[in-house]
């Protein structure tokens, strides 16, 4: 099944949401490395992986999201409170914004920097605003809170699906994992 149901996700949005999750999970050590590798030919490297990641993350956020706009989203089980169920509206919701925001950011970072780039060696990155010092600092704050206010979210999605699965015993979580899973 290749699109969402009323009961489970179909097979692109979970695609979708498993290689951003690993993507997710290289590009925070690689984030972090970077940041605190002394100045050397490595840390280079790990800046440029990290930015090509961070490009790939941006064009796979947009599709996802316009995937997710043109499939309808599973239910959430009858017994779901409604409290719970603006939470993890609110929640995906950020988690969207987030996924769109940081790589943004370090775009911006990057333009405003007014170093060239070429993402995964190929794709040259256009400046998106003009070089400005100031700017770059600006941004790198903020997309460093960003990363901070993601992990945040995140933990707590990833909470969240596990107190469904072992404390509600639900099948929200079993319905986003990949192969032939079968709902509860």
């Amino acid at each position: 099944m290749l699109q969402n149901d009323e009961h489970a996700w179909g097979a692109l949005a979970k695609l979708f949401h498993w290689v951003m999750a690993a993507l997710i999970l290289v590009q925070i050590p690689l984030g972090l490395a970077a940041v605190n590798w002394p100045l050397s030919p490595t840390k280079l490297d790990l800046f440029f992986w990290h930015k090509s990641t961070g490009v790939l993350l941006l064009l796979l956020a947009a599709l996802r999201i316009a995937w997710r706009l043109a499939n309808r989203v599973p239910v959430l089980p009858p017994d779901t409170p409604a409290w719970e169920r603006v939470a993890a509206h609110a929640s995906h919701f950020a988690l969207y914004v987030l996924l769109l925001a940081l790589p943004i950011t370090g775009w911006v970072v990057q333009s405003a920097s007014n170093i060239p780039f070429r993402a995964f060696y190929l794709i040259p990155l256009p400046p998106i605003v003009a070089p400005d010092e100031a700017l770059a600092d600006l941004f790198k704050e903020v997309h460093e809170w960003l990363f901070v206010l993601l992990t945040i979210v995140l933990a707590v999605h990833v909470g969240a699906a596990l107190r469904h699965h072992y404390l509600k015993q639900n099948s929200v979580l079993i319905r986003m994992l990949p192969g032939g899973w079968k709902t509860r």
